[in-house]
Parts: C-alpha cells; sequence; structure tokens
C-alpha cells in the first residue's frame, strides 16, 4: 500500500500526451490550449478613452476649454486639440493628438455654446492607451490555458480564430457488480442503481473528456474481460468502477493484468478509496476504482482529474482555502489520510457535516469541499485551520 502522495505522483509521471487539434473559436471553450498564441495586433490597437466626457491638456484644466469636435466610436478624430481646446469623446473612441487626459462629463459644466468648464477638483487620466495591454507579437496566451470565455474573448480580440488545442481523451466507464441496474430500473430485493457510471461521466464531460459509458458487467470474469477489451480498443483510458477489492468477485485487477495492462499500484493509504487500482498498456491507462459512490468521488477528484488534464497539457491545481475548523472532529483508524466532508458557514469556518460512510453519496450534496486526517492524526481540534478542498 502507498500513500495517496505517492499514487498522485505515479499517475501525473505516467502522463503522454494525447496529441493536439485545430477547432473553431465558438468550440474552444474548455479546451486545453496546444500552442503559444502571439497578438497580431496591439491591445488597445489605438489610445481610447475609457469615459464619456472630454479629451483636452491637463494643463488647461482650470481654463474655458472650447469644444472643437465630437469624436463618435469608430471614427478618427480630424482635429488636434490645442492649448484650451477639448474634443467631446465617447468611451472607446480614439483619442485625439494633443489631448493628454479625458474629464467625464458629470464633472464638467457648459459655459456657452461651444465651451465647458471642469467642475472637479482633480481626474485620472481616464485613457487606456496603445499597447498597454499587449504589443503586437508579445504571446497573449501561453500554451497549456484552460480556454474559458474570457479566454476565448482574447483569442478573438487578437484574431486566432482556430486555436491548437489537446485532443479530447476517450474515457470508457464500466461498472461491475451482480447487485446493480440501470438507474431507468427499479431495483428488487438486493439490489442499487448504478450511480457512479454517471457521476463519472458528467464529471470528466465537464473536463471536456469524450466518454462513453460500457454499461454494467457481471461480476464475472468473463463479462469483466469483454467490456475491458471493448473499451480499452475504443479508448485512451478506461475506469471500472467495482470489483477491486479482495473479495470473492473482485476480479478486475487480475483482468486488466490478462489484457497486457502493468498495474503500477493497487491499494492506497487513503479512506475512502483504499482498493484503487492504476495501470498502464502499450497505448492505453486503466483506473479502478471502489464501488461505494463517495469512495468513486473521493478518487476521482484526487487521482483521475489531475491525470486527465494533465493527460490535456493542463497543470490542474484544486481549489483549497484555509479556514478554521469550527468543531472538534476525531477517528478511531488513524493508519490512512482520510478525507471527510465539510460546510463553509457564515463566519467562514469549516463544519463537519453529517457522514456515515463511503455509501453516503447524499453527504456531498450539502458539502463545500474535503478535509483531510493525515497518517497518524487521531484528532483535529475546534479552531485548528485545515485546508479544505472545494467540491
Amino acid at each position: 500500500m502507498i500513500t495517496f502522495e505517492e499514487a498522485l505522483q505515479i499517475v501525473v509521471d505516467s502522463v503522454h500526451p494525447v496529441g493536439s487539434e485545430r477547432v473553431e473559436l465558438k468550440d474552444a471553450s474548455g479546451r486545453v490550449l496546444a500552442e503559444d498564441v502571439k497578438s497580431d495586433i496591439d491591445m488597445p490597437p489605438f489610445s481610447r478613452s475609457s469615459m464619456d466626457g472630454y479629451a483636452c491638456r491637463r494643463e488647461d484644466l482650470e481654463n474655458e476649454l472650447k469644444v472643437i469636435e465630437t469624436i463618435p466610436a469608430g471614427t478618427v478624430p480630424e482635429k488636434p486639440v490645442g492649448p484650451n481646446e477639448c474634443s467631446k469623446i465617447m468611451t472607446g473612441s480614439m483619442v485625439p493628438s494633443g489631448a493628454d487626459c479625458v474629464v467625464m462629463v458629470e464633472f464638467t459644466e457648459k459655459v456657452g455654446e461651444d465651451a465647458i468648464r471642469f467642475t472637479g477638483k482633480k481626474t485620472t487620466n481616464n485613457i487606456r492607451h496603445k499597447a498597454e495591454d499587449i504589443k503586437k507579437g508579445e504571446v497573449a496566451l501561453r500554451m497549456g490555458t484552460l480556454l474559458m470565455p474570457q479566454h476565448i474573448a482574447v483569442l478573438a480580440s487578437v484574431g486566432h480564430l482556430q486555436p491548437l488545442v489537446a485532443k479530447r481523451p476517450g474515457v470508457g466507464i464500466i461498472s461491475t457488480g451482480d447487485e446493480l441496474v440501470e438507474p431507468q430500473l427499479r431495483p428488487g430485493p438486493s439490489q442499487i442503481r448504478n450511480s457512479n457510471s454517471l457521476q463519472l461521466f458528467v464529471q470528466l464531460s465537464d473536463m471536456g473528456a469524450d466518454v462513453r459509458d460500457y454499461g454494467i458487467a457481471k461480476d464475472t470474469v468473463g463479462e469483466i474481460d469483454s467490456l475491458i477489451k471493448k473499451a480499452a480498443g475504443e479508448n485512451d483510458i478506461v475506469i471500472v468502477c467495482g470489483g477491486v477489492s479482495v473479495g470473492d468477485f473482485d476480479f478486475v485487477p487480475e483482468v486488466f493484468r490478462q489484457n497486457n495492462f502493468d498495474l503500477l499500484f493497487e491499494k492506497v493509504a487513503v479512506k475512502p478509496g483504499k482498493p484503487t487500482v492504476f495501470g498502464l498498456s502499450e497505448k492505453v491507462f486503466c483506473f479502478g476504482v471502489p464501488g461505494n459512490p463517495v469512495s468513486s468521488f473521493v478518487i476521482f477528484n484526487l487521482l483521475i482529474k489531475p491525470f486527465v488534464y494533465k493527460l490535456m497539457g493542463y497543470d490542474y491545481r484544486p481549489r483549497d482555502i484555509r479556514m478554521p475548523l469550527a468543531e472538534s472532529v476525531s477517528r478511531k483508524n488513524t493508519k490512512r489520510k482520510s478525507w471527510i466532508p465539510v460546510v463553509i458557514t457564515e463566519n467562514f469556518s469549516a463544519v463537519p457535516v453529517e457522514y456515515h460512510g463511503s455509501a453516503h453519496i447524499d453527504s456531498l450534496c450539502g458539502a463545500d469541499g474535503l478535509i483531510n486526517f493525515e497518517i497518524g492524526a487521531a484528532e483535529i481540534e475546534k479552531d485548528t485551520v485545515v485546508t479544505v478542498r472545494l467540491i
């Protein structure tokens, strides 16, 4: 059995790239950029007003100013601004030569047909200068950026309409267990609905993976082998839920080996999720995760999520925040790193939620994150500052 930290290192060190492809910009959100993108223009491309107001010379602010023209957005100023002159200007419009500040309309008054006076005590320049954000030829976005709407706007601004992004890794999901039925069916005696496959399907889809659900395999070597072969032939990653522990019908590690997967670990000192399996063949990676839904959820977030992102070239960092614990928590077994769900209070402290163990998926619905007991720790006292991993 290895530590969580060792397991995570093995997982991320095993990554090889999945390749890249060009996509239309409208389809690029959620993908990982596979190239540096340089700007083809200065940003902003010209000095522009950040306010509706009057463009003038700062040294003339105490004087009456003659309005020499109006500059709508999208037009080029026709006249330079000279001493005791100004141009009426709209937000986003090009600042005329000679002007070094824009005074807001709210801080001016008319003193004639074509004259104004500044009524404020002071003003900022209210000018966004040419190339103050990005210079032509500079890198606008770096390779490895996880593209979100704001990045799409940057790519559009620099005219990069077909970005090169990492391919979507194919992930095949298999659940195992004679007790499982699909969610649309009513369980009979001793049966439960299969929730793990949909949970993993949604989590992986949200990351941009190309996910396929291969259904439920009965607890037989033949059925598990058949679905693993099919999933491995069509995907980059195979994830099997259940059948990974030490019971009489836990055949998954054995079947992985029969399909030429080299298993790099089979147990991790973490709770929930101890019987977690990870391995690889020549072209395909495999995970075996416990069948209890909290276990599969936690292992996904701890190990599978950073692995899949790394496969796409993104260096994932979990969202961890630090805050005091609102009440003491304790445990008896200290041999594994243990994760428990918590809720964040209005006072910005962490409170453990009611949690009955790795089958209690409902506990995560009201939780904001997870905190952990390190190996050897039996208690975390009230007011201890803990790290909350947001979920």
